[in-house]
């Protein structure tokens, strides 16, 4: 099937778009949008952290667990909301812990991490849609088969990258990295509910940073917006 999807990334993953597993998931996306379902975010930009973040450009992996599901938060990137919509809490503990880890003072007037994926930072959630105002509505549909699948072949494909796990969610996914060659990076998530048990000082920014130079790669610029 057609996905339009980064050209690199389609290449990688094109073994896994004519799985059955993978057709369940476009025909289950036909039918609620056939049921008038809201499904966020827009299918233009599903794939948005893949076409953000081509595959040979990946440096760092953070993962999310599923998009935003209130009107016009999600855009495709973990996280991320665009710009003219308030970031929500769990952003604005991450804008905290930078200011914290790195001394860089963090607008909360944008919480659009486009920046980041350009730079290889892919902001990728472990399901790609949601239906309006049910989270993790989509979760059981597919995605996560998909979404490991893109863990794995960043994995075996490529060296020196920096996973950031935030959350029981996402150390789960730490068995698909190869420790041998890249770096796993752990902490709390940084929802209002457990930022205070382990994620405030985790200072993952600085040490996702010297470990790219350790790898003689470019580190992250993290800085957002009017801050820049």
């Amino acid at each position: 099937m057609d996905v339009k999807i980064e050209p690199a990334w389609k290449e990688v993953l094109k073994t896994e778009f004519p799985k059955p597993y993978f057709q369940q998931i476009v025909t289950f996306l036909k039918t609620e949008k056939a049921a008038g379902k809201q499904i966020y975010p827009p299918g233009s930009l599903i794939f948005n952290a893949f076409d953000r973040t081509p595959f040979n450009r990946v440096k760092v992996v953070l993962l999310g667990q599923d998009p935003y599901h209130g009107e016009g938060q999600a855009q495709g990137l973990c996280f991320s909301v665009p710009d003219g919509i308030p970031p929500p809490p769990s952003l604005i503990n991450i804008f905290k812990e930078i200011q914290n880890d790195i001394g860089v003072g963090m607008s909360t007037r944008s919480g659009n991490l486009s920046h980041w994926a350009e730079q290889g930072v892919l902001l990728l959630n472990a399901a790609l849609t949601v239906r309006a105002n049910e989270p993790l509505s989509h979760s059981k549909i597919g995605w996560t088969e998909f979404t490991d699948v893109v863990i794995k072949k960043i994995s075996d494909l490529r060296t020196g990258i920096v996973f950031i796990l935030w959350g029981k969610f996402a150390q789960e996914k730490q068995s698909l990295i190869d420790e041998t060659k890249h770096h796993v990076l752990k902490a709390a998530h940084p929802s209002p509910f457990s930022a205070d048990r382990g994620f405030f000082g985790c200072r993952h920014f600085s040490k996702t940073n010297d470990l790219l130079r350790q790898e003689g790669m470019d580190p992250v610029d993290w800085k957002l917006g009017e801050s820049n």
